[in-house]
């Protein structure tokens, strides 16, 4: 989760959504990414998205199985999907999303009736950190502007 809270400052260094994520397998990082959808004028730009498609890149398999995704945040649902077409076996996640969350805050997507693969997922690692750098990132943001003299 520490690989993951580092390319979330990434993101938070270039102005966007600070979450990050990280794919490991037999405990090496097959790939890391952090949010870019600002930057690449993409939706799908998440963090755990851009993780996949190098993954899959790299591995040269779409098919990521025996892999564990740790992110900073849970995910939404375009990202569980994802995830479950992708095979990944467990999602690790610090901090929960109560709009967006889709293991559990705001739906529990992965447990859905008729799904081939399921996801194992452990919830609240370092979850104060990634709580706080999100809470200090939109707070920085929505700080007003000092008036000029």
């Amino acid at each position: 989760m520490s690989l993951a809270l580092e390319q979330a400052r990434l993101a938070q260094d270039v102005g966007e959504v600070p979450i990050g994520a990280v794919l490991v397998r037999g405990g090496q990082v097959v790939a890391k990414a952090f949010n870019q959808p600002i930057a690449r004028h993409d939706p799908t730009a998440h963090a755990e998205i851009l993780t996949l498609r190098d993954a899959a890149g790299s591995i040269g398999n779409y098919r990521l199985t025996d892999t564990t995704l740790y992110v900073t945040v849970e995910p939404c649902l375009m990202c569980v999907g994802a995830l479950i077409h992708a095979r990944v076996s467990q999602i690790v996640y610090g901090a929960a999303e109560p709009r967006w969350g889709a293991l559990g805050s705001v739906l529990r997507a992965h447990e859905s009736d008729g799904l081939n693969h399921r996801l194992s997922v452990i919830s609240g690692v370092l979850e104060a950190e990634c709580r706080d750098l999100l809470q200090q990132f939109f707070r920085t943001r929505r700080r007003p502007s000092s008036p000029s003299s």
